[in-house]
């Protein structure tokens, strides 16, 4: 899959906040995701992302 800083992805497992759809801040070996349900910020391993990702949202031109 082709990640770009703005898509939002729909991960396997939800947070605990209950929200599954993540943000995608920063891309390279390791991704920095923002939560779309309470705004905590993680990084993890572009690995699992690939591995876990079950929809990809594109950003919007206009944005």
């Amino acid at each position: 899959m082709d990640y770009a800083v703005g898509d939002v992805v729909k991960l396997k497992k939800a947070h605990p906040c209950g929200s599954s759809e993540w943000e995608i801040l920063r891309t390279g070996a390791d991704f920095r995701l923002k939560c779309m349900g309470c705004g905590r910020q993680i990084m993890i391993a572009r690995k699992l992302v690939e591995k876990n990702t079950r929809g990809l949202r594109k950003k919007a031109d206009g944005e």
